[in-house]
């Protein structure tokens, strides 16, 4: 495996633009018109188009399509205590984490006799993806269901990939099930997207989508939120990333662990070091090629160090420059007093500080949420919290002398626009003699 060391002040502003360059699959044609037929398929087949769908791309024709209460149970039994110790650990974090999110509601009176507040109601009915392409998720189970029932949506939905015996993975459901999600459908990719965007015969419709994927899944969830008819989403969450910020008091053997535990989510993952340290990279290499050896999946891994990317920097301050200007999934920054660093990142999912925080505590156990804005979203996203599975409502309560107090301010404003019926829904009640309905003169 070859890997380039690239050097940031000696490449060209093209160059630059090139090594900060996402893997292209999301810009692919043929994925893109994949994807359209998937969902105009489940749109216009229902529960048939599903089942011919799964045994396509998963390789099992599908019976029932929701999970039963024997598969829950039985899922139960197949997993073991240890497992399932470690799956309470985490959603007891993730917990404490996020219900310090819930949205505060609160009132202000902006004037005598104007109050104004705002409140807050949790999404009606929401669809959550758990992926299962290369490996299960159970952790990703307990990102969606755990903010999800804070926030106290009414109807939660979950669907995932069957494995070839035609289960739901049995870690996956006893997560979601300690999460409060009971209703799980064993589909997968772009037509469980579309399923829940739209509704079939089995899965309800949904109003908003949460939860990663691979890039079909990315860009099923792109589509089907344009569509007038569609569903809402979280974020665009497709293949995994991370960038890593390394200066010459970084462990190699850390750093090469982190990039590699990012490396075998998929071979269309993608991992960056930043480093000012040229040692340090070429260490990191001979790391990499070392520990990609014990790894169960490093063929998958490797594929995608294929991509990667070791850039070497002036300093610090490049570095977090160039982390900016790529805004990564998962920033780590493995560098001296980290946290001084901090107020200059503006771009990143997730921030990871110092030797002792490797990514995969995000990705379970530490209480942060996992899913993430990936291709460059972090500019304008942030990672899945509990506000997200809300909605905020503004109310005014106005008496009548507040009222009158902005009564001139509120005409002129509607004349300047152009908007008379504005202005006259103020007058009317202006006028001599007016009074509230129900109420003596």
């Amino acid at each position: 495996m070859t890997i380039r060391i690239h050097c940031w002040t000696a490449a060209t502003a093209a160059e630059r633009q090139r090594l900060l360059e996402r893997p292209a699959a999301l810009r692919d044609d043929a994925l893109q018109n994949g994807v359209r037929e998937i969902v105009s398929m489940v749109r216009e087949g229902g529960d048939a188009a599903l089942a011919a769908l799964t045994e396509r791309f998963d390789g099992v024709a599908p019976g029932r399509l929701r999970v039963s209460d024997e598969e829950f149970d039985q899922a139960e039994l197949d997993v073991s205590p240890a497992a399932i110790a470690a799956i309470e650990l985490s959603i007891g974090n993730v917990r404490r984490f996020h219900e310090a999110q819930l949205p505060v509601a609160y009132e202000i009176e902006t004037m005598p006799g104007i109050r104004c507040e705002r409140v807050s109601r949790a999404v009606d009915s929401v669809g959550l993806y758990v992926p299962a392409g290369s490996a299960p998720l159970p952790s990703t189970a307990i990102m969606l269901s755990v903010p999800a029932g804070i926030a106290g949506c009414p109807r939660r939905v979950m669907c995932t990939p069957p494995r070839k015996d035609g289960r739901a993975d049995p870690a996956v459901l006893a997560a979601a099930r300690r999460g409060g999600v009971t209703e799980i459908y064993k589909v997968g990719g772009a037509q469980a997207i579309a399923a829940m965007a739209f509704g079939t015969e089995s899965i309800p419709k949904v109003d908003k989508i949460f939860g990663p994927g691979n890039a079909w899944v990315t860009a099923a969830k792109s589509l089907i939120a344009a569509a007038a008819d569609g569903a809402a989403i979280d974020m665009p969450a497709g293949p995994s990333e991370v960038l890593v910020i390394a200066d010459s008091s970084a462990n190699a053997r850390f750093v090469a662990a982190d990039l590699l535990s990012q490396a075998e989510h998929g071979g269309d993952s993608q991992v960056l070091l930043v480093t000012t340290d040229r040692g340090l990279a070429d260490e990191v290499l001979g790391q990499i090629e070392l520990q990609l050896l014990r790894l169960t999946r490093r063929s998958i891994a490797a594929q995608a160090m294929q991509q990667s990317r070791f850039i070497v920097t002036r300093d610090v301050i490049e570095a977090v420059e160039i982390s900016n200007a790529y805004a990564p999934e998962h920033l780590i920054l493995q560098i001296a007093n980290p946290r001084s660093i901090l107020p200059t990142i503006r771009n990143a999912g997730s921030v990871f500080l110092g030797p002792w925080s490797p990514e995969s505590a995000g990705d379970y156990c530490s209480g942060t949420n996992h899913v993430l804005p990936t291709s460059g979203y972090a500019r304008s996203f942030s990672g899945l919290a509990v506000d997200q599975f809300m909605r905020q409502i503004t109310v005014q309560e106005l008496s009548e002398p507040g009222l009158r107090s902005i009564a001139g301010s509120i005409t002129e404003l509607a004349h300047l626009e152009g908007l008379d019926a504005h202005a006259a829904a103020v007058t009317c009640r202006m006028e001599p003699g007016d009074h509230v309905p129900g109420k003596p003169n």
